[in-house]
């Protein structure tokens, strides 16, 4: 085994990999680029070293030499699926903890590796998969395959590049549209078709492999539910299989693998109809540990004993060792779920969020396992994938390994970045999901159900305007003193403007301190009362007791509960106007943290509502920003080139001279 490795990556997966190692006694050597110089993977590791970039193959390689690490263990993204990559390993004497250069080659390019599977027996999605087909040929092909079709980038996966065309009158922007994103993503703008498969479901079998000719599988994941054909929740076993089935697509998933030669750990990913599971068509494989692993590590059995660790058989079928099991010794052993935390917004198209963790508590417990790169003080932004965090459940059965799930995610609070947790909890409780009646466009379906209810309630609204009291409350008995609107005669309200993120501004009057108030929202009165303690604060409202975790950056109060996150900000205090007064109608904000691309018109401009003119772009996605209403553009303080936060204001509209403002009565 080895004494030193280096793990060519950074955040859940490089910390999920130092696990391992501190298991076996194996020193690790981190590599960190200068915006994670104090990322928790480099703090975990034994020794850590700064390199351009994640992605400059002399880099990594330098520094495994120079700290003497004798095998480097990619992670999944960046150089994992690089062939240049394992080849530079191999040539620097290095031993790299994945499989041979030839077969990462050979599975990369989609078109090859249909061929080669397809001539070991492996079923393939019928399509037209010739290199160098122009934008007319790879039309006809197109329709020669029948519409819906799927068009797909050879290079590359994750879903960036895929187009879905239902109408042959929208082949040739589909076209043109795929190859700009494919070339983006990937250097490669070279497209395939393949038939569009009805009701899909995606499901994946995990093969492994040693150097001395044993491979198996060890079984399925469902992986159905996504979103922009991203995974978001995975789980073992698969709710549609039957044993004939998975003993039949494992099978050919090893065959895929043993076609090209193919060592450690990999997965054969298959497209299978909802109303025909029974047939299956290879997709693609990942030559890689996949994002969703841990419930095969959770819901496998080795002769009966679970506790799997798939990083320990990649390192040791790495240093040559045989694997120490055989097919028949592999079983299920109950179920686990994945969900994958991401610092993205559900309500805004999954749009990449960013900040800086302020508090962070992770859910823990009897068969809740959590692979994370987070700590407090992270500071999230649009450089990386937006992936934070993984929670992974384990039950006797799928119904008490969703529930543990959905119980884990209430559990999970993290302020400070919007993430999906709240949504994903509606996801995992919704009728379809609880029922396995999956497929891969069932999240898209019913995102309007899974994102209803994100109004920010009103005790949300109250605790955030009596936080903000009692923070000016003082123990001086000089009712002048006291901020409670107190007046001669009769005690008065104190009004405040509290703005959710993303939301509109609304006002939330106070009659009395903190402990003992009464509270206006939106016209509605009822009897609160506010303590804190430590970082939660407990509000007893209209007769219920609610308690949130809580953390205050600048004038933005975070509050967290039962999964769900609220950033509120203390607009403006009201002395006579109301909410209406604060509402910035023409405010342009970004959606997203990241770089601004283009912009797209001047200071003094006349615009129309709808107009383009900011375009944002993060971890390869654009957003367009257009003029939320008409007028003249009379602030404009951002530039191409450009990093902005999210929310970070891109432009202020004027009603232009000439037009009447329009008041509302």
């Amino acid at each position: 085994m080895f004494e030193s490795v280096l793990v060519a990556n950074r955040g859940e997966i490089a910390v999920r990999v130092f696990r391992t190692l501190r298991r076996l006694g194996i020193r690790s050597v981190a590599v960190h680029s200068d915006a994670d110089a104090g990322a928790r993977h480099v703090r975990e590791a034994d020794e850590a070293v700064r390199v351009p970039s994640y992605l400059d193959i002399d880099a990594v390689v330098a520094a495994a030499r120079t700290t003497g690490a004798r095998a480097v263990h990619p992670g999944y993204g960046f150089l994992a699926e690089n062939t240049a990559f394992a080849r530079a390993c191999a040539d620097a004497g290095l031993v790299f903890v994945g499989p041979p250069a030839e077969a990462i080659e050979a599975m990369g390019d989609k078109i090859r590796a249909k061929r080669t599977v397809a001539a070991a027996g492996v079923p393939v999605v019928p399509g037209r998969d010739e290199a160098g087909l122009s934008d007319e040929e790879l039309a006809i092909a197109a329709l020669e395959v029948g519409l819906p079709v799927l068009l797909k980038p050879s290079a590359g996966g994750g879903g960036k590049g895929m187009r879905l065309v239902r109408d042959a009158a929208g082949l040739p922007e589909a076209i043109a549209s795929a190859r700009r994103e494919a070339r983006a993503s990937f250097g490669d703008d070279t497209l395939l078709a393949e038939r569009f498969v009805a009701n899909p479901r995606h499901i994946e079998i995990q093969v492994f492999a040693d150097a001395h000719g044993n491979a198996v599988h060890l079984g399925e994941r469902e992986c159905s539910l996504q979103r922009r054909h991203q995974k978001i929740v995975e789980e073992a076993p698969s709710p549609l299989l039957d044993e004939e089935t998975r003993r039949r697509m494992g099978a050919s998933a090893v065959a895929a693998a043993q076609a090209v030669g193919y060592v450690g750990a990999g997965t054969v990913e298959y497209i299978v109809s909802a109303d025909r599971p029974g047939e299956y068509f290879f997709m693609e494989m990942n030559t890689r540990l996949q994002v969703e692993h841990p419930v095969t590590e959770m819901a496998t059995a080795i002769d009966g004993r679970p506790g799997l660790d798939l990083v320990e058989l990649q390192l040791r079928a790495a240093a040559g060792e045989p694997l120490p099991f055989d097919q028949g010794s592999v079983s299920f052993h109950g179920h686990a779920v994945e969900t994958r935390v991401y610092a993205e917004d559900p309500a805004r198209g999954f749009l990449p969020t960013g900040g800086t963790v302020l508090a962070l508590a992770e859910p823990s417990g009897d068969h809740v396992r959590v692979d994370s790169g987070l700590d407090e003080g992270t500071e999230v932004g649009g450089s990386y994938d937006p992936m934070l965090a993984k929670v992974i459940t384990w039950g006797a059965d799928r119904a008490e390994a969703l529930r543990r799930a959905d119980r884990a995610l209430a559990g999970y609070r993290l302020l400070g970045v919007p993430t999906n947790v709240a949504f994903l909890r509606s996801l995992l409780r919704h009728p379809e999901v609880m029922a396995g009646r999956l497929d891969t466009g069932l999240v898209e379906r019913v995102l309007d159900e899974l994102n209803d209810g994100a109004a920010t309630p009103p005790e949300v609204l109250a605790t955030a305007a009596l936080e903000r009291m009692a923070s000016l409350e003082t123990a001086d008995p000089d009712p002048w003193e006291i901020p409670d609107g107190w007046r001669p005669g009769a005690p008065a309200w104190t009004p405040w403007i509290i703005t959710p993120s993303g939301g509109e501004p609304v006002e939330v009057r106070v009659r009395g301190r903190a402990h003992d108030a009464e509270v206006d929202v939106a016209g509605t009165t009822a009897p609160a009362a506010l303590t804190r303690h430590d970082d939660t604060l407990t509000l007893t409202y209209d007769g219920r007791a609610l308690t949130f975790a809580a953390a205050r950056d600048g004038d933005t109060l975070w509050l967290g509960r039962d999964g769900r996150t609220w950033a509120l900000t203390e607009h403006v205090r009201a002395e006579g106007g109301g909410a209406d007064a604060a509402a910035g109608d023409g405010v342009l904000r970004s959606p997203m943290p990241g770089t601004v691309l283009a912009v797209k018109a001047a200071e003094g401009e006349r615009v129309a509502e709808g107009q383009p003119l900011v375009v944002v772009e993060a971890m390869k996605m654009e957003h367009t920003v257009t003029a939320p209403v008409a007028g003249v553009v009379a602030r404009l303080p951002v530039r191409a080139g450009a990093q902005v936060a999210l929310d970070a204001v891109l432009a202020v509209i004027e009603p232009a001279a000439d037009e009447p403002v329009v008041e509302e009565e």
